[in-house]
Formats: structure tokens, sequence, C-alpha cells
């Protein structure tokens, strides 16, 4: 008898449970009757307390299309991770010590960036460790696509969409803020498929008399209206020269805002005397069910996560690269993010059907 454990960890998205339905299928197919799998409640805590339950196969049935996750999420926050909990537990020697109490033969990740380094150290650990990767910010190293990412553009995409006539009958600049504190792969996919007319994410830092200037542009060319699809993570040239510290000072100093959107609002506002309207569709860009590409994608990876889980292949990332599944080793994507690179060619594609992104 295999037994395999699953579990979800940070942030949640539309397609974990497409994907736990991949895994499943493709483990009841290998093995049928000889598979029992184990699901841990609430990511990594449900192993550290050994909290989880024995999944049937009819819990893995109808829920292809169903959004957030089955087994619930939570974050366990990877620099704290040898830190003790409240009453003294190894958080590391508990998660060891449930995968061994159950003998379980190997663990799937479903996570994105902090989760997977919490994979990789349960892997050195020696532990028969998979990870898949889920954000919807698709910044997990090693892989060209996460799941989770194009239904969140999707969404993103919509909210762009659904601004564009409210902006035009009056007249107005819009600025939509996206999800993405640290990369802006969402922004920047949102925005060019949503037609803003200028896209702000943390990888290219703005100059707002540039931001400005192209609104102004527009003005003139007899546009009624401009539409800004700005990342939570957007930030100004002068504040990207600033380092860590003197940052995080000048915020707690200048805590006027709510986010960046706001302060770029304020600033156009001031400068050009327009109206500035801000929308921020939150956490819908992680709710709803998943969009057929990421459903396909789910069903992919889960399955090739049932193979190497037949094969034995261990200590990986299952990802995406060329279209075609692969895999990685965790120790090479642990840590990592995939940022938008200023010079990439999507880049240059978008400021040639004049986009512009403030530099």
């Amino acid at each position: 008898m295999k037994r395999i454990g699953m579990l979800t960890s940070g942030g949640d998205c539309q397609a974990l449970n497409a994907t736990m339905r991949g895994i499943a299928k493709g483990l009841y197919t290998i093995y049928g009757d000889e598979v029992e799998i184990i699901g841990f409640e609430d990511g990594y805590r449900g192993m550290i307390y050994a909290d989880y339950r024995i999944m049937q196969p009819s819990d893995f049935s109808g829920i292809l299309t169903v959004g957030g996750t089955m087994l619930g999420t939570s974050r366990t926050p990877f620099k704290y991770l040898d830190e003790p909990d409240e009453n003294g537990l190894d958080k590391v020697a508990s998660m060891v010590h449930t995968y061994r109490k159950l003998k379980l033969d190997a663990l799937c990740v479903l996570g994105g960036n902090g989760s997977l380094k919490t994979a990789n150290r349960l892997s050195q650990e020696g532990l028969n460790v998979i990870g898949l990767p889920k954000t919807i910010d698709n910044d997990t190293w090693g892989t060209d696509m996460t799941f989770g990412f194009q239904s969140a553009v999707d969404i993103a995409s919509k909210a762009i969409d659904d601004i564009h006539t409210t902006a035009a009958s009056h007249g107005r600049v819009f600025i939509v803020e996206v999800m993405g504190h640290k990369v802006g792969w969402l922004t920047l996919y949102a925005g060019i498929a949503g037609g803003a007319d200028i896209i702000l994410i943390p990888e290219i830092p703005y100059d707002i008399d540039k931001v400005t200037k192209a609104i102004e542009a527009r003005n003139k060319a007899g546009k009624r209206f401009s539409i800004l699809a700005v990342a939570e993570g957007a930030i100004s040239k002068e504040n990207a020269a600033l380092g860590k510290k003197e940052l995080k000072k000048k915020k707690e100093k200048g805590l006027v805002y709510p986010s960046v959107a706001y302060e770029i609002a304020a600033e156009i506002s001031e400068k050009l005397g327009s109206e500035v309207r801000v929308t921020v569709p939150g956490h819908t860009q992680r709710g709803g069910e998943p969009c057929p590409y990421d459903r396909v994608l789910s069903t992919r990876l889960g399955a090739e996560a049932a193979r190497l889980i037949e094969k034995g292949v261990f200590g990986v990332l299952v990802s995406v690269k060329n279209q075609e599944i692969s895999k990685t080793p965790l120790e090479e994507i642990a840590g990592k993010l995939k940022y938008v690179d200023p010079k990439a060619d999507i880049i240059r594609e978008a400021k040639l059907v004049g986009i512009c992104f403030g530099d």
C-alpha cells in the first residue's frame, strides 16, 4: 500500500483543487486500490500538529472547476520555521515526525516561493517531496508558468475591460491596482490584455513626470481618458534609489495613502488637474473558478507528480518549460523569484504599441 500526503500552503488560488484532483486521479490509475492519500489541513500547520484526514476517491470528484482549496491553507513563513511555536515545539522535527508516523512514501506540496523553500528543507531532512507551482504571481523560479496565474490574469483583465466604458463616459483617468508586491507578471499581462495605456510594475521604477506626460499626450490626441494598470509593488525611481532601511523609514514617516495606486492618483491630480479614480479588484483575483487553461495545466502537473512518485523521483518541482511538463530540482529554485526582465521582448513589444511604463 502506497501512502501519499498532500497539502496546500500559502495564498490560495483558483486551481488548487484541480491540481490535487490531477495528482489523485493519476495515483488511482497507477496503483488502483493500493494507494491511500492523506490530506493535511491548513498547509504545513496540518503537518506540524498532525491535523489530517484520509481522503477518499469521491473527494476528488466534481472539483475540477471549484476554486480555493478543500484542504484549507495557511502561511508558515520560512524565516520563522526554525523558531519553536508558543509551546516550544520544533516545527521541522514535528513535520518529519508526522511524516514518519504516518509511514508516508511521498509528500506533494502545492505552493509558491515560500512554501517551496520549506518543501526543499523537508527534502533535505530526508523526506520524499514533490513540489507543484502555485501562485497567481507566476514568479516561481524554474517554471515558465504557475497554475492560478492565467485565471488571475482573466479576472484582472476583466476589471480593466469594465473600467473602459465608465472612464470613456466621464473622461477620467482610472488606475486599476493589480496584485503583485515584488513581481509584475500579473499586472503586465492583465495590462496588455485589458488595453491599459500605462503599466507600472516593480521591476521598472517609474518617473511620475513620464507618466503625466503620457496622459497629456493622450489628451492632446483627443483621447478622453487614460487607464493605468499599477502593481501593488510599483515603485518610483526616487524610492527605488533608496536603501531598504531608508525606504522603510520614509514610508513610516509619510504613510498618507493606503497604497501606491492612491499616491500616484494624487500626484496625477495635482500635476494635471485631472479627475482620477482608483479601482482595487483585490482578492477577487484569487477567487472564483479556474479558467480552462489552468484546468488543463493543473491536470498535467498533477498527473506528472503521480508519475514521478511511481518512478521514485523526489526533491523536484513539477514545472513547465517550453509548454512541456518537466521537473526542476527544489534546491535550484528555493529562495529565488522569477522577475520580469525590463529588457524582455514582451516589454519591447508593449512599448511598440504605445504602452508607457513610466521609464
